[in-house]
């Protein structure tokens, strides 16, 4: 018997639309800041007046949902997700005007508050890449608007196969056209995709070599050692010389230091484990890398402002390294 159709069914490519929004909405952020300070930090507006850039950002969500209101297909869907990117990064960045009474633009913790809301939409973007079991509702779906796409801009021959792929061996009516629809929708104009691709895979080819001296996994287990190690001495110099308060910031400190300790402990852990077990000692890693990206990160942030910008591009470049190491392994 088949089963009842669900209200909400999870689009397959709903990682790339949420990676999109994230992407934008982080850059949104650090340009807005890096323009303003570079700036003076302008007002626009007179005589009483300020049109602060959240305004702004309240305009582009609106654009991005009437972009996905208005329109169909996957291309509406991207310029939707970047559109409402860039609004909520125009939006969160004045998030310290929200919170406090004096509508402190530079209130210190909001740059951790503004890390800590794109960290957690990272989590859940990777979560969806994650594997999982599709329901035949959301194979269905999916392969419906994969026909969808190509009823507007046609379907390469990977689209279509794997699109195929999601309904094949369905005895249900609807699956079975959908694969009479899918297999009558014309060829894209793939000149362009298969050389985006090419390029791509060249790419992927080129960093998968750049990766594969072992010693590549060894520099990122010092690192997760060294970095934490460093942290934590520098911050019994300052208590020794009365330099530890950073700007009435103190617990902040302390959590960093906490972080800090608890990343170099599990680093030391994963370290030992590699020389038995390459599997094992790259989880203990990304645990390490975890704490300090979902808490260590966060106060660095509030301690530091935006400076701790260059640290998190190292940490996740490192977090790419032991992904990349762990495909490898499982392979």
């Amino acid at each position: 018997m088949d089963s009842q159709p669900s209200g909400f069914v999870r689009a397959g490519s709903a990682a790339t639309y949420l990676q999109a929004f994230v992407l934008c909405g982080i850059s949104t952020v650090l340009l807005t800041r890096a323009y303003l300070a570079a700036t003076g930090y302008p007002k626009i507006g007179g005589g009483g007046l300020h049109i602060a850039h959240v305004l702004w950002g309240g305009l582009l969500m609106m654009a991005a949902v009437g972009v996905a209101l208005v329109f169909l297909g996957r291309a509406a869907r991207i310029c939707s997700a970047m559109l409402g990117g860039a609004g909520f990064g125009l939006f969160i960045d004045e998030v310290g005007k929200f919170i406090t009474e004096e509508t402190d633009y530079f209130y210190r913790p909001a740059a951790g508050i503004i890390y800590l809301t794109f960290a957690v939409l990272v989590v859940i973007t990777q979560w969806l890449h994650g594997p999982a079991e599709r329901t035949a509702d959301e194979r269905r779906a999916d392969a419906a608007d994969a026909a969808l796409t190509g009823v507007i801009s046609g379907l390469t021959t990977r689209q279509r196969v794997e699109a195929i792929e999601l309904v094949t061996g369905s005895e249900r009516e609807v699956d079975r056209a959908l694969v009479r629809l899918l297999n009558a929708i014309p060829d894209a104009e793939s000149g362009r995709v298969d050389r985006s691709r090419a390029a791509a895979g060249r790419l992927r080819a080129r960093l998968d070599a750049l990766l594969r001296p072992s010693w590549t996994l060894t520099a990122a287990s010092w690192y997760l050692i060294m970095l934490p190690t460093l942290t934590i001495v520098g911050a019994l110099a300052e208590s020794v010389t009365g330099d530890f308060d950073h700007a009435g910031e103190q617990r902040a400190d302390l959590v960093v230091v906490g972080a800090a300790a608890c990343t170099a402990l599990l680093s030391i852990r994963g370290a030992a484990a590699l020389s038995v077990d390459h599997a094992t000692g790259i989880r203990w890693l990304r645990l390490a890398l975890l704490a300090d990206l979902l808490v260590g990160q966060v106060f660095k942030f509030t301690v530091n402002q935006f400076a701790a910008v260059s640290a998190l591009a190292v940490d996740l470049v490192v977090l790419w390294v032991l992904a990349r190491w762990s495909r490898r392994v499982s392979r």
